[in-house]
């Protein structure tokens, strides 16, 4: 597990997840947008919603737990990227969800 960090504060994200996150917010940063960062907590973390306003001056960090980079999924990447661009921002979901998503919008394939 890893952890996004952000204003002091630290969120656990599996290390995959996490880096596939740490590119399309790294993309997005880099042109100088701002955008929502949202996702779900899991009942065994105390359930709900969290967002966060993401712009270029935020702090914001990265910590893997593995020494490793696991590839990227292309797939993966062009769907968080398309979330970030909707009203909603950028919605963390799970690599399962993002093929889903793209079956569903076939341009994204």
């Amino acid at each position: 597990m890893g952890y996004l960090i952000f204003g002091g504060q630290e969120f656990e994200f599996e290390d995959r997840l996490l880096m596939h996150l740490k590119f399309v917010i790294g993309q997005k940063l880099r042109k100088q947008e701002c955008f929502f960062l949202s996702w779900h907590r899991g009942a065994a973390d105390g359930s709900g919603r969290f967002s966060l306003w993401m712009s270029p001056y935020a702090e914001l960090a990265f910590r893997f737990s593995g020494g490793r980079e696991p590839e990227y999924n292309q797939r993966w990447l062009k769907v968080l990227n398309a979330l970030s661009h909707t009203p909603r921002g950028l919605v963390v979901i799970s690599e399962e969800e993002a093929e889903k998503y793209a079956k569903k919008n076939p341009d994204l394939s």
